[in-house]
């Protein structure tokens, strides 16, 4: 054997090794509960939550609608659209006349703040809020009733930043949003499961941040992520700079995935392939193991079929039918058998284009990520 074959044989027996390694430290993080249940406090104090919206989807009655059916005692639910046209305006007055004893409050502002539109609706609705805790939240995201109160208890101890939660996708009844919903489910929430058992809190989602005022002032308001690509990510970073703790919550909440084309979930999973790389530059070129049953069978390849590296790539694929129960996303039975190879592959093709640029599209909107995270708006030539 020459020196290249050599390393090739050892190479995917790295491969292999890796993948079935990986894949089950997933599988027992999968079932290890990310956080203890808290006992919520009896004396919890008045909360804006705070909902930028832009757009309309299917499920967004319905999501919208459980933050607004909360059991606590006080809250505000503060709605911000950038345009007066926008549909979701139509939805908020809809839950206004379902609602009339909540407070529920509509900002209309288009003052841009920074590259992120998000991020200026946040600083234009913050204006119209007294309250000082706030609670963050994607207009995609449905949750419990008991969801304001569990995941506000944490911030009464003053050693904590913010309080974020894991998420399920839900999908509606299409191949591209089933697809969407396994990449949430059985590749982005297992690795944040492993993040967690290593005992890392390095993370922050946009499904839910919960932050008191105080807090925010001291790390610049939202005007410091004015420019952030990954805005709720940097809202954790800042506030551990202060010596805060992140807590992630035992909610987990559901996020309802809406993709309407392959195109847009390829758009939508570059964007946030590319903001995961831009985040963790380093720790993102061994990404390629999480991918799992794709890596052990090249690495099987790479050994010319050796016995070892077969097993391996059974306890790989074992592991990974394993996740996929466990991931909570049900496709039809026909569907359930072809989805998760091909979602394998696809989210390998994509970790490897990832690297190609750093240009991501955010709706219709084209960016530039800077190294340090920010994005700027790329003029389009028509």
């Amino acid at each position: 054997m020459s020196a290249v074959h050599h390393a090739v044989f050892w190479m995917g027996y790295a491969f292999a090794a890796s993948a079935a390694m990986y894949a089950v430290i997933a599988c027992v993080a999968m079932r290890k509960r990310l956080a203890p249940p808290l006992i919520p406090a009896r004396d919890l104090p008045p909360v804006t939550l705070l909902k930028p919206l832009c757009g309309a989807e299917p499920e967004t009655y319905e999501c919208l609608r459980s933050f607004c059916d909360q059991s606590y005692p006080t809250f505000q639910v503060v709605f911000g659209v950038r345009d007066s046209n926008d549909p979701a305006l139509a939805i908020v007055e809809r839950l206004q006349r379902e609602f009339p004893g909540r407070q529920l409050r509509v900002v209309v502002d288009r003052r841009q703040h920074g590259s992120s539109r998000k991020v200026s609706n946040l600083i234009n609705m913050l204006a119209f809020t007294e309250d000082e805790f706030l609670v963050l939240s994607d207009s995609d995201v449905r949750v419990d009733r008991d969801y304001l109160a569990k995941v506000v208890t944490p911030l009464l101890d003053s050693g904590v930043g913010i309080v974020t939660c894991a998420y399920r996708g839900c999908p509606q009844a299409d191949p591209w949003s089933m697809l969407g919903a396994l990449f949430i489910n059985e590749w982005f929430m297992p690795s944040v499961h492993v993040a967690a058992l290593s005992g890392s809190r390095s993370f922050a989602f946009g499904a839910t941040i919960a932050i008191r005022r105080q807090v925010l002032s001291l790390i610049g308001g939202f005007k410091s992520i004015a420019d952030q690509l990954a805005d709720d990510y940097r809202l954790g970073e800042l506030t551990r700079r202060l010596g805060l703790r992140t807590v992630l919550s035992e909610v987990v909440v559901d996020v309802c995935v809406a993709e309407h084309s392959f195109a847009g979930l390829v758009r939508h999973e570059l964007r946030w392939l590319r903001t995961i790389r831009t985040l963790r530059p380093t720790a993102y070129g061994f990404f390629f193991v999480t991918f799992g049953v794709p890596v052990a069978g090249l690495g099987t390849v790479l050994t010319g079929g050796s016995g070892p590296a077969i097993a391996m790539l059974a306890v790989t694929a074992m592991a990974r039918i394993l996740q996929h129960v466990w991931g909570g996303t049900r496709p039809a039975l026909p569907m359930r058998l072809v989805m998760p190879p091909i979602r394998d592959v696809l989210s390998l093709s994509l970790w490897a284009w990832s690297f190609v640029t750093r240009r991501v599209r955010w709706r219709e909107d084209h960016y530039h990520v800077a190294r340090d995270g920010s994005v700027q708006p790329i003029a389009r030539i028509s």
